[in-house]
C-alpha cells in the first residue's frame, strides 16, 4: 500500500543526543582504563570511521584488540568497555519531546527510523531507547542511506517523502534525487548543525527547527503543503 506521506527519521542527534553518549564514553575509557588506552581506542575509531563512513563503537573495539593481542595483560582491559556499551541507558538520551514529535508526525503517516550504522550496536541502540517501539518496529539500517533510497521506497512506498537529520550532507543528497517529492527538516542540534563550517558547504534545507521536540508542535500538512508551492 502506497501512502501519502512517510516520515524519515535520523537518530544520532536528531532523535537521540549521541553526542553527550560520546562524552560518557570518553569519561569512563579515560576512568576506568587510563589516557592512554583511550586515545588509543579513538585513534583507531576514527581511523574505522574515515574508512566505512559511519561510526562503529564495536568494530573499534574489536580492531583495538588485534591491535593489542601481544601486548601487557593491561592493555587487554579495555575489552570491558564493551558491557558498557551494550548496557548503556539509551532511553536516557532521547532528546525531550522526541517521542513526542514522533507520535505526532504519525497521526499524519507512517514514521520510520533511517540510520547509518553498524548491525550490531545501532539496532540494539534504537531498541533500547524506545524508539524502535515508538515507530512500531519501521527500522533501516545502511551503511550509507543516501545511497539506499530506491530499497526506502520499495520498503515504504509513499507519494512523498519527509526526511528529519541533522546533517545537511544527508538532506542535500537525498533532495537531489527525490527533488519534490521530498520535504527536508534540519534540527540544529549536535556538533554537525552547530558547526558554521560545515553547514555552509551545503544548500539550506527546507525548514529548520531548533528542537527535535519542535516538530510536536508543527502543522505537518501545512508545511508539505508550503514546500510544494515553493517547487
Amino acid at each position: 500500500m502506497t501512502s501519502d506521506v512517510v516520515f524519515l527519521l535520523d537518530v544520532d542527534n536528531t532523535l537521540l543526543d549521541n553526542d553527550r553518549i560520546v562524552v560518557d564514553l570518553r569519561q569512563h575509557l579515560e576512568r576506568e582504563f587510563g589516557l592512554a588506552s583511550a586515545e588509543r581506542y579513538w585513534a583507531i575509531f576514527e581511523a574505522l570511521r574515515g574508512e566505512l563512513g559511519y561510526v562503529d563503537y564495536l568494530g573499534a573495539l574489536q580492531r583495538y584488540r588485534l591491535d593489542t593481542e601481544g601486548g601487557a595483560p593491561d592493555e587487554q582491559r579495555l575489552l570491558l568497555m564493551s558491557s558498557f556499551l551494550v548496557d548503556y541507558p539509551f532511553a536516557e538520551r532521547v532528546y525531550p519531546r522526541a517521542l513526542d514529535a514522533i507520535a505526532h508526525l504519525g497521526r499524519v503517516g507512517p514514521t520510520v527510523i533511517l540510520s547509518d550504522g553498524d548491525v550490531v550496536f545501532q539496532p540494539r541502540k534504537v531498541q533500547r531507547s524506545g524508539l524502535w517501539d515508538a515507530v512500531g518496529g519501521r527500522v533501516l539500517i545502511y551503511v550509507h542511506k543516501e545511497q539506499m533510497l530506491d530499497a526506502v521506497q520499495r520498503h515504504h512506498p509513499a507519494h512523498h517523502y519527509v526526511i528529519v537529520d541533522d546533517k545537511l550532507r544527508i538532506l542535500a543528497a537525498m533532495k537531489e534525487i527525490l527533488r519534490e517529492r521530498l520535504t527536508t527538516v534540519f534540527p540544529r542540534q549536535g556538533h554537525y548543525a552547530v558547526d558554521p563550517v560545515n553547514v555552509a558547504q551545503y544548500p539550506a534545507a527546507d525548514f529548520s527547527v531548533e528542537r527535535i521536540g519542535d516538530l510536536a508542535d508543527v502543522d505537518v500538512a501545512k508545511l508539505i503543503e508550503m514546500q510544494s508551492e515553493k517547487s
